[in-house]
């Protein structure tokens, strides 16, 4: 292009700039310079690569034989085929967020392992204890057996992070090593990422593989603001759809590590939500279909002594809106128990805020947990009385009652008949199953026939077994 034609177009895309509007030339910042040009990000990695470690952890699986069980082979050997055992590695990544050694990582990292290893970024290894782990908000914080002091990521605050803010996804992906990922936070408030209870994720377009669970996300300021934890893919690689717990639900399940804790406790609201769909928003004169619908609310619960009833709509706690039921919940959570809120309420059109005080679910309902035993159809389950607490420890709805069955021995006369953990045994033989001294006073009776009756999932089920 002649000298000419480009002082030309120079002169026209100036003349577009000052055209402009100020505030829209505000948000527009472009380098100015050559050394603006050749900007980095390595004094940010620099200062928080140590913090970020590698999880190693191992589990020892026994492998079944094919003739483990066969009378045949049994009567004809003479005994009976050891099972084999064997090592599982599976590899993550983690944050050092208290000097002492404290980590967080994901609990997928870390389940069911028998040893877990630690390393830096520096090569050093070193062996790790479990102090505390959720399955439900899929964090588990990790204690290195050392003496030495270490470097720690400081936690960020969360809600002040908005879409479009740069982000550094750290990790280890595959195994090949500590990587640093660059992207923007692409969305805020997700849920429905996968199953379990815990839906609010910040999503980014920052790479992230097998390896970078429990690694960090981090903002410009060398601050954690996420764990990263999912990845929505097809072929198992980044897809540039990335999830990560948030930093300020972080702060409260290591602050629970810290105190002593053996498991994390969620406020509990007695309440049950939905979520707001447009028809729903519209019959209920609501400008947008946001925030949690009270569908039940249970007698005698924080919910109920708050003001709270059914078919109002939970907006906002402490003046944050509140997009859907699972955002409702992590909002309670991170205040966290003994804490109150301020719940902005729509109520026929009109809005009303009320307090509500967060408390630990209540055990009303003594647990008398006991393991079943005999010749029964019961036997080798674990069965206990429900209560507020247990549902809540079972992902349960509060309101739930009765015999809940908790665990079942593999191999056992009841796993044999199908019993399932959350299974709430109705009736056994026409006579109602109040509680487990019933359910025991019932089995010593050993009748020729079991009629059994059982609630899964909100369904009843009738078993007959001799």
């Amino acid at each position: 292009m002649p000298l000419t034609r480009l002082r030309l177009a120079a002169s026209f895309m100036l003349a577009l700039v000052l055209a402009a509007p100020a505030a829209a030339q505000e948000q527009q910042v472009v380098p100015q310079s050559r050394l603006e040009m050749q900007l980095s990000f390595a004094p940010l990695v620099k200062q928080v690569s140590n913090t970020v470690v590698n999880v190693y952890a191992e589990r020892v699986v026994e492998r079944r034989s094919i003739f483990d069980g066969d009378p045949f082979f049994e009567e004809f050997f003479g005994q009976r085929m050891p099972n084999r055992t064997e090592k599982q590695s599976s590899l993550g990544s983690g944050v050092i967020v208290g000097a002492s050694g404290i980590v967080v990582t994901n609990n997928h990292v870390i389940q069911g392992a028998d040893d877990i290893k630690v390393a830096l970024a520096d090569g050093r290894e070193f062996e790790s204890t479990v102090i505390l782990k959720d399955e439900r908000v899929d964090l588990a914080v990790l204690k290195i057996k050392s003496r030495e002091t270490f470097d720690v990521l400081p936690l960020g605050d969360s809600d002040a992070v908005q879409v479009g803010d740069l982000v550094l996804a750290i990790g280890n992906p595959f195994g090949v090593g500590q990587t640093v990922t660059s992207g923007i936070v692409s969305a805020l408030a997700r849920n429905q990422v996968r199953s379990g209870d815990f839906g609010f994720f910040i999503q980014t377009d920052a790479a992230i593989n097998p390896g970078n669970s429990g690694g960090a996300l981090v903002d410009m300021n060398g601050a954690l603001i996420g764990i990263n934890t999912a990845i929505f893919s097809r072929g198992g690689g980044s897809n540039g759809v990335g999830f990560a717990i948030p930093a300020n639900l972080v702060k409260v399940f290591v602050a629970s590590a810290e105190s002593g804790g053996t498991s994390f406790d969620r406020p509990f609201v007695g309440a049950t939500f939905d979520a707001v769909t447009s028809d729903v928003a519209e019959a209920l004169g609501l400008p947008k279909a946001r925030g949690a619908l009270v569908s039940k609310v249970l007698s005698g619960g924080p919910a109920e002594k708050a003001g709270l009833k059914p078919g109002q709509v939970v907006l906002a706690v402490n003046g944050i809106p509140v997009e859907h039921p699972d955002a409702l919940g992590y909002r309670l959570t991170t205040v966290g128990i003994g804490g109150t809120v301020r719940l902005t309420v729509s109520s026929g059109g009109k809005e009303e805020e009320i307090s509500l005080l967060l408390d630990r679910a209540p055990e009303s309902t003594p647990r008398d947990e006991r393991l079943m035993e005999g010749r029964n159809p019961f036997a080798g389950a674990v069965v206990a009385n429900l209560s507020p607490r247990i549902a809540e420890e079972l992902r349960m709805p509060a309101s739930a009652v009765g015999v809940v069955v908790m665990e079942v021995n593999r191999g056992s006369p009841a796993a044999r008949i199908g019993l399932q953990p959350r299974d709430i045994i109705v009736e056994l033989n026409g006579t109602e199953v109040a509680s487990t001294a019933t359910l025991a006073t019932l089995v010593e009776e050993n009748p020729a026939i079991w009629r059994v009756e059982i609630e899964r999932g909100g369904k009843r089920i009738r078993q007959f077994f001799r």
